[in-house]
């Protein structure tokens, strides 16, 4: 009988735990528990509740036992965000969210001290407030006797494997999001830290994509009746393990579909020059050294987010209504910048699209439906344009665009971003992060030879549905108005 493991996925609003077996060159992956992950705003600060999210991940161990062995445990989570620890390895306070505003201004600030272009030499990674580096330098300007108190930071994967094993690591992919990580050395910057005022003593150490952080401990054995199981480190960014899972061969360009849109392709070496800088791409890590160039692209957010105000307003609205809503509303009436800062934080989208189209002098969408065209279009825009400027600063052409992760079920989005493109796109599979979880841990356990042999497992298990473009002419004749609304939004 073949191995069988426990991945546990974490997105920005839900996390779930799943089974994963291989068997007759296909990957399964069975849900055995799904929760909420809901952050909670306490005064101005808006955190995760990882208490809650840590006694979920222990319902979901004890539920996997209930069926059989696990010979495996591997997390993946979203990125940037952090916690400390004390000397005593105590947590120190919940973690902030990435969306929280104290990070607004902060990489004005960080430029007084050294020029964004250097730490962009330095990192290779795309200025976003959100970003890890811009988190520590806020505490250390304003909160100085939280990091003096301070031993360790961990990532949120990072950290849930410490609970588990009490092994404190930094798992290199996760590592890579937080704008101090040198993807040439794959390590950390530590004299870039230091000139910012942010102690590098806090840093643990960097381990690999399928190394092992330890085994659950002797405490959490006893509680779950069971022998001491490997925890081991997989593509612990929720991004880099649907990137390994993508059934692609060659050169291949993906949107990873989610709250984020990360947009991108695969590299063997990192690309960090002038042109990568002003194009905004980042390179982050990958499974076996390998680099994952990308872009972040304000993603399903913005149709979360909407849905999220209907329903505070009393609507009963669902996404399969919203979907149906944009098809019936008049296309190419307005566009917004999906990355415009307006749209980062939580609150009435809709009446902030509306804002933004008014300030831009355009068509401005009234009802539930001409406010999703308008985002619906917005985003396949930004992927045709981003699409292009991919092959211009990687020197190469991409005839399909891969499209996976939970997104893909959004078959409309699927549909414009074919026709916006004008090539292919394959969209597959929906499970692409726990998909490539599973598939790590199957290499580490000896299940799978290699990356490659993964590739084609995953490729074999994924049902994967290619869009054609069938209407490309039309987002040609609306490219110029679109960059036009862009311009309009940098100088606003």
């Amino acid at each position: 009988m073949g191995k069988r493991v426990l991945a546990f996925d974490f997105g920005a609003s839900s996390g779930r735990a799943m089974i994963g077996t291989v068997e007759n060159g296909r990957l399964t992956a069975t849900e055995i528990h799904r929760f909420s992950n809901d952050p909670v705003k306490v005064g101005k600060t808006t955190r995760w509740d990882v208490l809650r999210l840590w006694f979920e991940i222990k319902e979901g161990i004890r539920r996997a036992l209930r069926e059989g062995k696990v010979d495996a445990i591997g997390i993946d989570t979203w990125g940037v965000d952090f916690a400390l620890l004390d000397r005593n390895g105590e947590m120190l306070e919940n973690p902030v969210h990435y969306r929280d505003e104290r990070t607004v201004g902060m990489p004005e600030e960080v430029e007084k001290i050294l020029p964004l272009s250097e730490i962009y030499r330095r990192t290779g990674t795309q200025h976003m407030r959100i970003n890890t580096l811009y988190q520590l330098f806020y505490l250390a300007k304003y909160r100085p006797e939280l990091l003096a108190a301070a031993d360790k930071m961990l990532f949120i994967p990072d950290l849930f494997a410490y609970f588990l094993t009490g092994a404190a690591r930094a798992e290199k992919t996760i590592a890579s999001t937080s704008n101090f990580f040198d993807p040439r050395t794959r390590d950390f910057d530590r004299d870039l830290l230091g000139k910012l005022g942010i102690p590098d003593r806090l840093l643990p150490p960097a381990i690999e994509p399928g190394e092992v952080y330890g085994t659950l401990s002797p405490d959490l054995c006893r509680e779950f009746g069971c022998d001491p199981i490997p925890v081991l480190a997989v593509c612990t960014h929720d991004t880099a393990s649907a990137v390994f899972a993508a059934p692609a061969e060659g050169d291949f360009a993906y949107v990873s579909c989610g709250t984020w849109s990360l947009f991108g392709t695969e590299l063997s070496a990192p690309k960090i020059d002038e042109k990568s800088e002003a194009a905004r791409y980042t390179n982050e890590g990958g499974y076996a050294c390998s680099i994952r160039f990308l872009r972040n692209i304000m993603g399903l957010w913005l149709i979360q987010e909407s849905r999220r105000e209907w329903l505070r307003e009393g609507e009963t609205v669902s996404f399969t209504d919203l979907e149906r809503e944009a098809l019936e509303a008049e296309p190419f009436a307005c566009f917004i910048d999906c990355d415009a800062p307006e749209f980062e934080t939580a609150g009435d989208l809709p009446g902030r699209v509306r804002d933004f189209c008014r300030a831009t002098g355009q068509t401005v969408p009234e009802t539930r439906g001409e406010v999703m065209r308008c985002i619906y279009q917005s985003l396949a825009m930004k992927y045709r344009q981003n699409l292009r400027t991919l092959s211009d600063v990687t020197g190469k052409t991409y005839p399909v665009l891969h499209l996976f992760g939970g997104g893909i079920k959004d078959t409309l989005l699927c549909r414009l971003t074919a026709d916006a493109t004008g090539v292919p796109v394959i969209a597959g599979p929906v499970e692409a992060t726990v998909m490539g979880n599973i598939a790590v841990q199957m290499i580490a356990l000896g299940e799978i030879e290699n990356w490659q042999a993964a590739r084609k497992i995953v490729k074999a298990s994924a049902d994967a549905v290619t869009y054609l473009p069938t209407d490309t002419a039309a987002w040609d004749e609306h490219q110029a108005r679109f960059e036009a609304i862009l311009g309009k939004s940098a100088i606003r």
